[in-house]
Order: C-alpha cells, then sequence, then structure tokens
C-alpha cells in the first residue's frame, strides 16, 4: 500500500510527461504549460476562431455574437426544465428566464467594467489577445455588455418563437 502511494506521488516526474508537457514558451516562471491539447494548432484555430477572440470585430459585436449565442441555448433548459414545463405557459416563463438571467449577466460584465479589470494574460492558445480586450477602459467592457444585452435578448425570443410556432413551422414545411 505504502509503495503505491509513493508511486503515485513519483508519477510527476515520469520521464514520459517530460515527452509531451513543456513550460510554455520554455519559461517555467511564467506558470503555464504546452500540452499536446492546448498546443495543437486544432486547439489554437478553434478558440482564436470564437467571437472573444477573432480579429476583425468590434466589442460590440463580440457581445452581440457571444449573446446571440448565450439568450439561444440558455432559454431550453428553462423552458423544458424548470418548475412550469409541464404548463402551457412553459415557454413564456423559459423567455422571461432566460431574459432575467442575461440582464443580470450584462449587469455583472458592467460591474466588472468599472472593477478596473487586469490586462489579460497572453496564453498557450491565444498569445495574442485583440487589442480591444487588453485595453482597460470602463467604456470598451460598456460597450461590450451592451451587446452582450441585446444579442442575449434577441437570442432568447429566436428560441422562444421557434419553440412556441414549432407546430405552424412544421406545417409551413409539410412536416
Amino acid at each position: 500500500m505504502a509503495q503505491a502511494v509513493n508511486a503515485s506521488k513519483d508519477r510527476p516526474s515520469d520521464p514520459r510527461n517530460r515527452e509531451v508537457v513543456f513550460p510554455a514558451y520554455g519559461d517555467p516562471q511564467i506558470g503555464n504549460l504546452e500540452t499536446p491539447i492546448n498546443d495543437s494548432s486544432l486547439s489554437k484555430w478553434f478558440i482564436n476562431n470564437l467571437p472573444a477572440y477573432r480579429k476583425g470585430l468590434t466589442l460590440q459585436r463580440r457581445g452581440l455574437e457571444i449573446g446571440m449565442a448565450h439568450g439561444y441555448w440558455l432559454f431550453g433548459p428553462f423552458a423544458k426544465l424548470g418548475p412550469l414545463r409541464d404548463t402551457d405557459i412553459a415557454n413564456l416563463a423559459g423567455l422571461l428566464s432566460t431574459i432575467g438571467l442575461v440582464v443580470i449577466s450584462a449587469a455583472s460584465i458592467a460591474l466588472y467594467a468599472n472593477s478596473n479589470p487586469p490586462k489579460p494574460v497572453a496564453t498557450v492558445t491565444t498569445p495574442n489577445p485583440p487589442n480591444e480586450l487588453v485595453s482597460k477602459t470602463t467604456e470598451g467592457w460598456n460597450e461590450w455588455a451592451t451587446g452582450f444585452l441585446l444579442g442575449g435578448l434577441g437570442g432568447a425570443v429566436v428560441a422562444y418563437l421557434l419553440n412556441d410556432y414549432l407546430p405552424v413551422i412544421q406545417k409551413v414545411f409539410g412536416h
């Protein structure tokens, strides 16, 4: 039993781990590691194409895209898993709950903007974060929060309309 415990403690110094895990940029003082997951070209491509890191977007557009996605996918759990899921107003309750959460999230982003947020840290996956995220201006974060709020409300309304009028949509397309 004691040997098994000692063997698990010795595992990080296993020579096989040194073959695939390295300090970021060769500097162990950074406190980040290059692994096969975060240093792969697929991971870098995926993360750098998310709205937060995609090049050429304004802050409001970034917030709008992220808000639309969140408003759209948050509707489902509230409408289909919430306490009113078996009632006639399940979709309306889901819409109102989603709107409430999006408003709270946008208010939280605005509060964060006024707290003097730290500069983003360059990581292995995103070595050069967009300049809009690097600037620590309150106006920039508030612009992002406005886009998030508008996108979140729009995404929630679209999800509600699609769910509430699904029978009509199915009749139109003949299914």
